[in-house]
């Protein structure tokens, strides 16, 4: 082989095989400049929150989410003033269509993370005449950092006056009437928050510095027991709150502008009346097809005797995890079957079962998922009308739709794929976990894989909870409904037990899960549906390439994985602004 040729090839191997190098980078990090800001921000900000933490013997160098201390806000809002300022050095330009996306997100992050400090300083101000001590603690906390060696015999003093200083506030509390249910959260993590400052400084210097320890333990063990029985009588003001009705839930109320800022922070381009009144559409489709599967069991027009007969299809105790397990093989051999989606092995091997505890299932009357598959279903100690709501509401039918949900290729296999594709990523979203997990089951309805009436009935009872869970949450938050009238809608309009129902609405708005939480599912769902009807359906993606090309661009808002499938035109201070509901295709869909 002459010796030109021969340099020529060497030279061309080279090329090919650093071309190949750079694509199978590429799987894990579309370019370097915004992986390296967004994994450097996201070490620098838990540097900052283990400092600025009081580190005690319970909790060492964890930020326990307590509301914290003025110089700790400080320093938090100088950290995301100069990441902003380096976002500003990029060329937005010059970046790849993922690392565009990625930049539009962080942005919009570090400014949510702004703007969320200046509401806690906000609120800390409102509560600081029930804590006039704040300063001297954190002081002293901020001098242990360091070491400084400090005064036992003043300190010993200072914290003697602020136990007797807590005393009379805790008189002056009980005569309060003022304070929202904000106010008593915020005041309660306050406290919470300068008790363990107290507790850091003593830990630190007790046993080793021989005056401090001859003068504070005594000083130390008043405060530290006057503040947490402080904090509990604060949290104590929120009894005052009475439920609106029998129903005993007490919640907080976001309110119509809050719900259209946080829509819009996750690129959801509709208000809420529009997202009701899709759900109302979507709950008229259901409605028909309820109809006819109804008729197919010879229930003519009575749904609820059929949907009863499916209810009481329940497996004995005890059962329950195998039945679970049948599913879940039935599940998986209709996902390999059409060769939906890449099921790497190791997922299959490794998802787990756990059994829900009888406290847990007041408020997750049904299955969880994840890493594991969490199982509700009556236990011993439950009472016989609970056991018997808790079986009928898992009945095989019911849950036919929420095993793939739960685990593969639902939450499992999310959570699976995360761990391993663009892990620099944490745009995580309601919207895209759990719209992820909604769109198959619209996507298997689609593909029959229901195939008895009983099975259908099963499938759209969480068709129907999730427009209802866009409607109760949705009107609750806007002040229209109470949590009474969410349970009624459960029960009249979805079938649900009671119990359950009461359970989900507890949920909803006592577990602090975000107002949007409970839209997300079948907003998110219709999100991915129609990305799918785009990519799929147009014969520019195969199934299995479109549902593994979301699994390997991890988690963030469904407009943005369009926008990088799609190859969408992006600008820095990127809005949303896909419609992806379109009028008219409810009928004869599943949307």
């Amino acid at each position: 082989m002459p010796q030109l040729l021969q340099r020529s090839l060497l030279a061309l191997c080279t090329i090919l095989t650093l071309q190949a190098a750079a694509q199978q980078k590429d799987t894990f990090i579309p370019c370097q400049e915004m992986p390296d800001i967004i994994v450097q921000f996201g070490a620098d900000q838990r540097a900052l929150q283990r400092f600025y933490t009081p580190a005690t013997s319970q909790r060492v160098g964890v930020n326990d989410g307590s509301i914290g201390s003025p110089e700790k806000r400080a320093r938090l809002a100088k950290l995301y003033q100069d990441y902003l300022a380096r976002l500003q050095q990029l060329s937005f330009a010059a970046l790849s269509q993922e690392c565009k996306v990625d930049y539009i997100l962080f942005k919009r992050d570090v400014l949510e993370k702004q703007r969320q400090l200046a509401e806690e300083e906000k609120e800390y101000n409102k509560i600081r005449t029930w804590i006039p001590f704040a300063d001297k603690l954190y002081a002293s906390e901020k001098l242990r950092r360091r070491g400084t060696q400090l005064n036992g015999e003043a300190i010993a003093k200072e914290w003697a006056g602020i136990a007797k200083e807590v005393t009379a506030l805790q008189q002056k509390l009980r005569d309060e009437k003022g304070l929202t249910q904000e106010g008593i959260y915020t005041a309660a993590e306050a406290v919470d928050g300068l008790r363990k400052a107290a507790t850091s400084v003593y830990e630190f210097y007790n046993g080793y510095d021989p005056m401090f320890t001859w003068w504070v333990p005594k000083s130390y063990q008043q405060l530290d027991s006057t503040l947490a029985v402080y904090a509990k009588e604060i949290r104590a003001k929120s009894n005052a709150f009475t439920a609106p009705d029998k129903s005993g839930i007490v919640g907080q109320p976001a309110g119509r502008d809050a719900l259209v800022r946080q829509l819009a922070y996750e690129m959801i381009p509709y208000s809420p009346e529009d997202l009701i009144e899709i759900a109302n559409k979507e709950f008229a489709w259901c409605d028909k097809e309820l109809l006819k599967a109804t008729k197919e069991m010879s229930f003519g027009t009575d749904w609820r005797a059929a949907q009863e007969k499916v209810k009481n299809a329940y497996v004995p105790a005890g059962k329950q995890p195998e039945a679970i397990l049948k599913l879940y093989n039935e599940s998986i051999d209709f996902l390999k079957k059409n060769d939906l989606i890449t099921i790497p092995p190791l997922a299959e091997e490794t998802w787990g079962m756990l059994m829900m505890s009888p406290e847990r299932q007041l408020v997750n009357p049904f299955f969880l998922g994840g890493t594991d598959i969490i199982i509700s279903y009556p236990t011993n100690t439950m009472a016989e009308e609970d056991r018997m709501m808790s079986m009928r509401g898992n009945n095989p039918h019911f849950s036919k739709a929420t095993v793939h949900h739960e685990l593969i290729a639902g939450h499992n296999l999310q959570y699976f794929m995360n761990s391993r594709y663009r892990t620099y990523r944490n745009f995580g979203t309601p919207f895209w976990t759990e719209g992820w997990s909604l769109y198959w089951e619209l996507l298997l309805w689609d593909m029959q894989f229901a195939k008895s009436p009983e099975d259908r009935i099963g499938m759209l009872f969480w068709h129907m909870h999730r427009c209802a869970r866009i409607i109760f949450s949705l009107n609750y938050h806007m002040g229209k409904w109470t949590p009474q009238q969410c349970i009624d809608f459960l029960v009249d309009r979805v079938g649900h037990e009671r119990a359950n129902a009461e359970g989900e609405v507890r949920r909803s708005f006592t577990g602090r899960y975000p107002p949007l939480y409970q839209l997300a599912y079948l907003t998110g769902g219709r999100q991915f549906y129609a990305l799918r009807k785009e990519l799929v359906d147009s014969g520019k993606m195969t199934h299995k390439q479109y549902h593994d090309a979301v699994m390997q661009l991890n988690a963030m808002p469904v407009e943005m994985i369009r926008a990088i499938l799609t190859s969408q035109p992006l600008t820095e201070d990127y809005q949303t602004k896909w419609k992806f509901y379109k009028s008219g295709e409810v009928e004869g869909r599943v949307f």
